[in-house]
Order: C-alpha cells, then structure tokens, then sequence
C-alpha cells in the first residue's frame, strides 16, 4: 500500500505562526494543478506499482482550488496508479471556503474526508493567528460538511499560546466535542524561525511561548477527549476507535508515499526526495518536461533512528521484534538497554515486546526518541 499527497502552494493570507511553503497570490493557480499533473506523469513509476490507499490535499489551503481541479488530480492519480476502491481521500480546508456551494459541488467529487483548520473558536485568538475566517465560520463549516452527509471528519486546534486561558481551552475541546466530530488533531504553539510570530518575540511585541501552559493544556486535551471514549493514538492525534487518519498513520508506520507540488516530501522506503519549495521554479521545470528536486538515500542508521521517531509517537509503540528482524539482534538489545532509565522514571512501559510512552512520557516524546537514537 502507498499514498499521494498533493501540496497546495496557496493561501488567501499568512497565518503568522505557519512556516510551511505557500504563496498568497493565485495567479498561477490553474497552472499549478496542470504542472502537478505533468509531474505525476513523469513520476508514476516511483512507488513501483504499489496500491494507492490514500491521496491527501495538503498546503497551504488546498480548499482554494475548484472542484473540477480537485476532480482533474484526483482523475490522474487514478490514470498512472491502482487506486483501492476504498481508498481515503482527504481535502484540508479552511472554514471560509467551505460555503454551501463549494460543499454540495465538492460532494459530486471523490473527495470523503475533510480536514478542517479551526484552531481557535475565538475571534481574538483568530485575529492574533490571522486567520482567513471568523469563529461564526468555524462551527457553520462543521455543521455544513456534516449536514452534506460527510461523517469522516478531523478538526484541528492549538494550544499553549498566551491568549488562551485553561478555560477558552476547555471551551474550544467542548466545541468539538458538542459538534460530534470523530477526529481531532491538536498542536502546541510553536515558535517557527522564518514566521511573523518569530519576529514578534524578537522584537518584545509579543511574549515567548510557555512551555508550562503548554504541557498543562496537553494534560487538559488528554483527560477531556480521552473521558469522551477518544484514543490517543499518535502524540498530536486523537481519534473514536477505528476511526484513525490512514494517510497520517501511514506516515507513522513507514508505508511509502509520493508528494506531489513545491515543496512536496516524498519516500520510497530507501530514500527521501523533495521538490523545490518555490512555485516559478517547479512551474517551469514541469512546463519544460523536468522536475527539481532534491535526494537523501537514507542510510541504516537513518531508517533505524525514523523508525524510533515514528512509532514511538504512537499508541502501537516500538515493537522491538520489528526492529530485531530489521535491525538486526545486537540493535534490539541495545535498545533494550537504553529503554531501562525511562522505565524507571514511568516514562516508558513494556507490554511483551512493545515499548510504549506513557502519559508522562508523552510530555517527553522527541527527548526519548532521541535519546533512543542509534549514534
């Protein structure tokens, strides 16, 4: 099994803690999507005829593009691969482009699962964010999508920036939870370099993130969805049972995958490649025939260290079988032994040859892995 993921390199305007490839101008919109269809062209054999499982619609706000583009790249990923009948086809959007008839048009296309940016129900943490959409659009959005007959749904929330008190917190889970939604991706504020947010620290305006309010507003997110029958199955995702996101899951578990667009990562299980994240040059490249990318070829360390990174973040854990048939013995039993120091601390638990995080080791996620790293 393998995926696609389609990123879309526009917004209507910059949110000021994003720091992922975009441009606000949509000038060249319609020529974005008919480069991305020459590029699946050119790269059809990448995953090596693997079936196709899930195609996600990322960016950048892909809830920009039409229908009929959405239709025309969801029509050539099913041209150049073998896509599974049930295949999950997410579109994320941003609650102002989900009027009533850009749902009821995008109800007509294969698209059967939503990812909707909500962040905040608050106007004045939307306006501290710049956000695209009002609070009023956020919860209509929901009750739109679902009165159209979609039930696969996923919001996403932040947390941990100086705003939001414990209360408007619980009083954004509490939304959620009121509207029936059956997935929730939840991110702590951060601090990227290259953003507006990052300039605003820099120059005093704006405080730096706390990173006690951060970990208490975690805590908080873990007690309300999980006394609401959610799972916490990856570190930022939380889910009803069965009800898991198969594209991000897959990520997790290492299963292959081919990014599409500027800017756009992907694997084949040996290496990593990615596009250039700037929209004039991929558009010419694909308009002249040829793609630019770049490649890592991942060494044995390389896979091993991912492979902690990635599973660990999730409920099914570090299966240290997996790793011994991979990795081979010696690397399982020193894992073994660098695991001992977080099983005392309550960090860590073993159950038979899986080694999952606990809840106070999931305020510690990154620091574990790395220190589980083979150097």
């Amino acid at each position: 099994m393998a995926g696609v993921y389609f990123h879309i390199p526009f917004c209507k305007q910059a949110c000021h803690y994003c720091d992922f490839h975009f441009s606000t101008s949509l000038k060249y919109k319609d020529e974005m999507v008919q480069a991305m269809i020459r590029e699946l062209r050119i790269r059809k054999s990448y995953l090596g005829g693997q079936r196709i499982e899930s195609i996600y619609f990322g960016g950048g706000t892909p809830s920009l593009l039409t229908p009929d583009n959405i239709q025309g790249l969801i029509d050539e990923v099913g041209a150049q691969f073998n896509v599974a009948d049930n295949a999950e086809i997410t579109l994320e959007a941003n609650p102002d482009d989900l009027d009533a008839a850009k749902v009821n048009a995008l109800k007509q296309t294969p698209v059967n699962r939503f990812s909707i940016g909500i962040q905040s129900f608050f106007e004045e943490d939307l306006r501290w964010m710049n956000r695209a959409h009002s609070a009023a659009e956020a919860h209509e959005a929901i009750s739109r999508v679902q009165q159209a007959g979609y039930d696969n749904i996923t919001v996403d929330l932040i947390y941990g920036y100086p705003l939001l008190t414990d209360d408007r917190w619980r009083y954004n889970i509490n939304e959620v939870l009121r509207a029936g939604v059956p997935h929730v991706s939840a991110y702590s504020m951060t601090v990227e370099p290259r953003t507006a947010l990052a300039s605003f620290v820099r120059k005093g305006v704006q405080a730096p993130m706390d990173e006690g309010q951060s970990a208490r507003q975690f805590e908080q997110l873990m007690d309300m969805l999980g006394a609401e029958g959610f799972e916490h199955y990856e570190i930022s995702n939380f889910a009803k049972p069965g009800r898991y996101a198969r594209h991000n899951s897959n990520y997790w578990k290492g299963v292959p995958y081919l990014g599409v667009g500027p800017s756009a990562h992907s694997f084949d299980g040996e290496s990593r490649q990615w596009n250039v994240p700037n929209n004039a040059r991929y558009l010419k490249a694909l308009q002249a025939g040829e793609l630019p990318f770049q490649r890592e070829t991942l060494t044995e360390k390389d896979k091993l260290n991912e492979h902690i990174m990635t599973t660990l973040r999730t409920m099914w854990g570090l299966d240290l079988t997996v790793v011994e048939s991979r990795f081979g013995k010696e690397v399982g039993e020193s894992i073994r032994s660098a695991i001992q120091p977080f099983l005392s601390k309550g960090h860590l638990s073993v159950a038979g040859q899986h080694v999952t995080l606990t809840r106070k080791g999931k305020l510690l996620a990154d620091h574990i892995a790395a220190e589980l790293f083979l150097d």
